[in-house]
């Protein structure tokens, strides 16, 4: 036998063996329950920061779908008017509660009252959508204008106190 074909001498450790020796202890690496508190108590305020950058309107802290001068004109052009959309969930918790009291006339016109709504929100918005397109067209006739008038429409079902980011003008504002 030559020494190149010697054992190393010792047994081959089993995978779990192998893998409990490059677990990293906590206590070994120096990190204590007061240093990961810290981290937590960090990464938890730099997210309150994140979101309140968000909320605000600030463009860094926008997700990419709401980023640019032609995003926040349609958000603002759908903050600054009442649409039938905000209005829109609490006419269908409306329509639940009627629909619970057990005469057939005012539960059939809840539902009536509900597609009718709906129907007339469909409609508003599909005009709505359009005359976004158009006045972002002439206000902005260099700029990529995909997708914008579902993104007003969308932000014009939501109520105004749960819109994100927040509104930045008031109801009747021009801009």
């Amino acid at each position: 036998m030559s020494e190149n074909t010697d054992k190393k001498g010792k047994a081959t450790p089993k995978r779990k063996e192998a893998q409990a020796s490059l677990k990293v202890n906590s206590i070994a690496s120096g990190t204590s329950k007061e240093a990961k508190s810290r981290d937590r108590a960090l990464e938890k305020s730099r997210r309150a920061e994140s979101r309140a950058a968000y909320m605000r309107g600030d463009e860094n802290a926008l997700p990419i779908r709401d980023r640019g001068p032609v995003k926040r004109w349609v958000r603002n052009y759908i903050d600054s008017r009442r649409t039938i959309g905000e209005y829109f969930l609490p006419t269908i918790m409306l329509v639940l509660v009627l629909t619970v009291i057990p005469y057939k006339g005012i539960q059939l016109v809840a539902i009536l009252f509900m597609y009718a709504a709906m129907l007339y929100s469909f409609s508003s918005a599909f005009f709505m959508s359009r005359k976004i397109k158009k006045l972002a067209a002439e206000k902005f006739p260099n700029e990529d204008l995909k997708g914008i008038g579902i993104y007003g429409w969308l932000r014009s079902t939501q109520m105004r106190r749960l819109r994100a980011p927040k509104p930045q003008v008031k109801r009747g504002d021009t801009f």
